[in-house]
């Protein structure tokens, strides 16, 4: 594997959370700061955030909105994250993106966890948290301590506990000639 920083060969998207863990006022400041300050094109930070903590009634209208096999794990984060974009040029879902990313590598350097899920209610979530109209929902993420993996049901225990597996780069790139250049 290429040189990377620990913080990115390291991450890792559990959904083994610990029920008891809370997410602390300075943790969920420095994750949304992360994220204010990822790139924008035109600087347009078109990223939207809605962050329930574990039995808040906005972590309960999150969680219902995702699909009951989602919510079996994810009612054991620290808390969920709407994360949303606002209606506008397709560069706006990209732009959440990047926003989404910087705030999960925070997450890391803090010892958190994120689970990102794109499976979602969109319109129960916009209705249920009375979204502006110009909102989009894009991506809940489920963020949190590590929990103990045994503790998930069997079906959720085999891919918890399995290898991560990635393409290799080569597999990544379009065309052959600089496939070579990676290899």
């Amino acid at each position: 594997m290429a040189n990377l920083t620990p913080l990115l060969a390291f991450r890792w998207s559990p959904r083994s959370f610990d029920p008891v863990a809370e997410l602390s006022r300075e943790d969920a400041s420095a994750l949304l700061e992360a994220a204010r300050w990822a790139p924008s094109a035109d600087n347009a930070q078109p990223w939207r955030f809605a962050l329930g903590h574990r039995d808040d009634e906005t972590f309960k209208r999150i969680l219902v909105n995702l699909p009951e096999p989602d919510q079996r794990w994810a009612q054991r984060a620290s808390a969920l994250l709407l994360c949303a974009h606002r209606a506008g040029p397709v560069g706006h879902a990209y732009d959440l993106g990047q926003a989404v990313a910087h705030l999960t590598v925070q997450a890391t350097a803090l010892g958190l966890y994120v689970r990102q899920l794109r499976d979602l209610d969109r319109a129960g979530l916009a209705a249920d948290l009375d979204l502006p109209v110009d909102v989009r929902p894009h991506v809940v993420a489920a963020v949190g301590q590590l929990g103990d993996p045994l503790s998930l049901p069997a079906d959720l225990l085999r891919s918890e506990a399995g290898l991560r597996r990635r393409l290799p780069p080569a597999e990544l790139l379009l065309t052959s000639q600089f496939a070579r250049s990676v290899s």
